[in-house]
């Protein structure tokens, strides 16, 4: 069978029901605007994390970064920094860092397919991501194999159905693709599949144009409309230490100038391409952050730009990457920190190093996922589905993750205890010393609604589960991946959007598409 290709993608015609969705229940929940219920935790006090700032502002001027990309360093050098073309250092001063932190947006809207799945990006707001950027897919039908077209479009199909999931992210790279036209492939499963707020690779200004055009035409935008909020978000990751590679640093640029969200995220690994320690790896990792959103923000001051670290330990005996350690927690809880104090709205990290979906991955990633929420994250990735420090997304991974964070974005609803909710006259005065709630008024009105409604979890007794089947989790989790994707639901797109889409990306692909600049 020959690879999926851009042209040869089906386009759906209208559907109804097209939001992703089951059968609606009583049980009303919406987990598409979350608030982080959680009061921040700190792991420095407020002097050593100023002392870090500090030291990061000096470390970009005193130390420098290294720019590969020449007109990077022009854009530098015409604010105001010390420009050394010879070694393609950059020394950027702290007027210039502060300038930038002032002029960037501390509140960002971020806009989706529908109004309904608009996303604001603040502190104190809570995103979800699946993982993002797997070379490699795995499940307990198919095995362990090289990411395809066909996991890319699955992956899509089952973010979109999950409400928990406010953002789409490339979960794996679809290999069989040619990345000369892998981005019109992705962008085009991204805007067919679901209206939520899409990612887009900064693979130099050929694909992001062509990206960019894309989603506009399709979404029906003027170049202003397009240009005055975010559409899209790319993840921008430094080249740590110290060294902003040509396509980020084009990425920085060209998602500035049409208006577009870049999640600045250096991926810092304390022992390997950072300090050792928590603090030494954060404030490498906060300068690195600084002189790319300086870069952002001289290409256009008041673009959106959203801060970011990825930041853990390596285990010291392989030099492989650890995930959900309680190093990996401290480095969360300074990150958030730093950002705070900066006031921007910022990403951190979740995600696993274990090899399958067993326990160790479900404890790495909810190490990582309670870091994020007690450092206050605006965003967290990799929340959902990643195994081996991100080689490989697992579809089983992905649903029992999503358990988790469906429970967590239970919590943010809060709760109340008010007249009913106490119910002294619906429940605690209808029942006898030793009796039963069972069939009072409360527990009556409330049966169908009152709990959280699993997607996997099995709460029958030992003798129910083994008569049907006696199945796992991992295999549950078989069965409710298919199950969606035999439903195959998708939101309703408009058909000559839908093929004028087909018609440029045709276009294109003839004209030889556009291969990524490095």
């Amino acid at each position: 069978m020959r690879p999926e290709t851009p042209t040869e993608t089906p386009v759906r015609k209208r559907r109804g029901r097209g939001d992703g969705k089951p059968p609606p229940s009583k049980r009303a929940v919406n987990y598409s605007k979350l608030r982080n219920p959680f009061p921040t935790m700190n792991v420095f006090s407020e002097d050593e994390i100023e002392n870090m700032h500090q030291t990061a502002l000096r470390i970009l001027q005193e130390l420098g970064v290294k720019v590969l990309l020449p007109e990077a360093r022009k854009i530098y050098a015409q604010g105001g920094a010390r420009v050394d073309e010879d070694s393609q250092m950059v020394y950027i001063g702290q007027d210039m860092v502060e300038a930038a932190l002032a002029s960037a947006p501390k509140s960002i809207n971020c806009m989706a397919g529908v109004r309904e799945r608009d996303i604001t990006m603040e502190l104190g707001c809570l995103t979800f991501q699946p993982g993002a950027g797997c070379p490699n897919a795995t499940d307990l039908e198919r095995g362990r194999r090289p990411g395809s077209g066909r996991d890319f479009r699955e992956l899509t199909q089952l973010t979109h159905h999950f409400d928990v999931f406010q953002m789409v992210s490339p979960l794996v790279e679809p290999q069989d693709i040619p990345t000369n036209l892998r981005h019109y492939f992705t962008v085009e499963a991204q805007l067919t599949l679901t209206d939520k707020f899409p990612f887009f690779f900064s693979r130099g200004t050929p694909q992001a144009v062509d990206s960019f055009e894309m989603l506009r035409d399709f979404r029906g935008l003027s170049d202003d409309a397009f240009q005055a909020n975010p559409h899209c978000y790319t993840i921008i990751n430094t080249n740590s230490p110290r060294t902003l590679d040509i396509p980020m640093a084009q990425g920085l640029i060209d998602f500035a100038r049409h208006g577009q969200m870049p999640i600045v995220t250096p991926f810092t690994l304390m022992g390997a391409m950072a300090p050792i320690t928590v603090a030494g790896a954060i404030t490498l990792s906060h300068a690195e952050v600084l002189a790319s959103i300086t870069l952002n923000q001289l290409a256009r001051p008041g673009a959106p730009v959203c801060y970011g670290t990825f930041t853990s330990n390596v285990d010291m005996k392989s030099g492989a990457p650890a995930l959900g350690t309680p190093t990996h927690f401290q480095a969360s809880l300074a990150a958030g920190q730093l950002a705070r104090l900066v006031g921007l709205p910022w990403r951190s990290a979740a995600g696993s190093a274990s090899n399958i979906n067993d326990v160790q991955a479900a404890n790495e990633n909810q190490m990582g996922l309670w870091g994020c929420l007690m450092a206050g994250a605006s965003v967290i990735i990799h929340s959902a589905g990643w195994l081996e420090s991100g080689l490989t997304v697992s579809y089983e991974k992905l649903i029992t993750d999503v358990e988790v964070l469906n429970m967590i974005a239970e919590l943010c609803a809060g709760n109340t205890a008010g007249v009913d909710e106490i119910g002294f006259e619906t429940a605690i005065s209808e029942v006898d010393p030793s009796g039963h709630f069972f069939a009072t008024s409360q527990t009556m009105a409330r049966y169908d609604t009152a709990f959280y409604e699993p997607v996997v979890h099995d709460y029958a007794n030992f003798g129910t589960w083994t008569e049907r089947g006696a199945a796992d989790a991992n295999t549950r989790a078989t069965a409710v991946w298919k199950d969606i994707l035999a439903a195959d639901k998708r939101p309703d797109i408009d058909d000559a959007k839908a093929e004028a889409l087909r018609a440029f990306i045709e276009k294109r692909t003839a004209e030889g598409g556009a291969p990524p600049e490095s």
